[in-house]
């Protein structure tokens, strides 16, 4: 699951004339959201944004590849991009610092590209084309923003699972990119990130492969994980991140994650299980965190969303996520944004 630059967002942001803000001092890992508003409107992305202000450091700007226009260069003129800009600048107003994702896939499935041109055909990491929009769109923001942290692809090990015959291409790419981007801003640590739950629930544990075959150009492992939805709606127990700890020297950091309040059918939730999932993260990985990103600051309106979403499958996928805002849909706190402010107060004061 990832925030994905759909059509609606040109449509907020392009009148957008947002300063750059202060950003604020930073001790323990940056915590923040990916700025999702609970409606297309406006005014419920600006609230979410304030909101984020409030309780956490960081946002996480997660944008899929303008395919055509970064095939040409890294200095593309494209509105999306410019989009981005603005939204870097809104961030920034409310004191929040962006963490960078390129991603080529789809957030709502893993297994498949998005937004390629049909022209193109089936979509392939071996691509030319393709290898090139990616290694462009990445050194564009790394050139622009010198961020801190800048991730090269989201949740890989889904797509090299689903395609092997196009997991070397992947890491190929991702290596290729990592160089160019450490040429344009030699301090931004790059990463791409992993789906935890899959990895360890498959046969005989994680395969650590999957991995390592990004190494040694990982600054540092970065994960998504949602636990509940593999485990019936259950938060983790004592011990769910333990392999992952014990398996690198490196920083660990959680990349997109949540667990939800409310639920259906196999999916329950509740909120006891939203709180157990914060303190589970916390207590297992916490003083290992260079950054932890939470899904959503509030909740999502569904049917707000049918329309951009457009597919039903896809629609149908998100509605698993839509509950695990720490607010509900109108700001409302539910009794985990208590708990996710007093872990974020402890690990910035925590030795690092």
């Amino acid at each position: 699951m990832s925030g994905q630059g759909r059509p609606w967002a040109a449509l907020l942001l392009a009148a957008l004339l947002a300063y750059p803000g202060p950003v604020r001092a930073q001790d323990g890992p940056w915590m923040g959201f990916f700025p999702s508003p609970a409606r297309i409107e406006w005014s419920s992305l600006l609230a979410t944004l304030r909101g984020i202000g409030r309780h956490a450091d960081a946002v996480l700007l997660q944008r899929n590849v303008p395919w055509e226009a970064f095939e040409r260069g890294p200095e593309a003129d494209s509105r999306r991009f410019a989009d981005l800009a603005n939204l870097v600048r809104l961030s920034r107003e409310q004191g929040l610092e962006p963490i960078f994702v390129v991603d080529a896939l789809n957030g709502l499935d893993r297994r498949a590209f998005q937004g390629v041109p049909a022209a193109w055909g089936p979509p392939s990491f071996a691509d030319p084309r393709i290898r090139r929009a990616f290694k462009n769109f990445a050194v564009r923001i790394a050139r622009t923003y010198r961020p801190r942290y800048l991730g090269l692809g989201s949740e890989v090990n889904t797509y090299m699972t689903a395609h092997p015959e196009d997991a070397p291409h992947l890491v190929s790419l991702y290596l290729e990119t990592y160089a160019a981007v450490k040429r344009a801003s030699p301090a931004t640590r790059v990463f791409t990130t992993f789906q935890w739950d899959e990895l360890r629930a498959a046969p005989g544990g994680p395969d650590w492969s999957l991995i390592e075959a990004f190494e040694p150009r990982l600054d540092l492992w970065v994960i998504s994980s949602y636990p509940c939805l593999w485990l019936g709606g259950r938060a983790p127990g004592a011990g769910y991140y333990a392999p992952l700890a014990r398996r690198t020297d490196r920083p660990l950091a959680l990349g997109e994650g949540g667990c939800a309040s409310r639920g259906s059918g196999r999916r329950p939730g509740s909120d006891q299980n939203q709180i157990a999932y914060l303190n589970a993260v916390a207590d297992q990985l916490g003083p290992r965190l260079a950054f932890w990103i939470y899904l959503l600051y509030n909740d999502l309106d569904l049917e707000a969303y049918r329309e951009a979403i457009g597919s039903d499958r896809d629609l149908q996928t998100l509605g698993m996520f839509t509950r695990m805002g720490l607010t509900d849909a109108d700001g409302r706190p539910k009794p985990a944004l208590q708990t996710w402010d007093r872990i974020r107060r402890r690990l910035r004061t925590s030795p690092q």
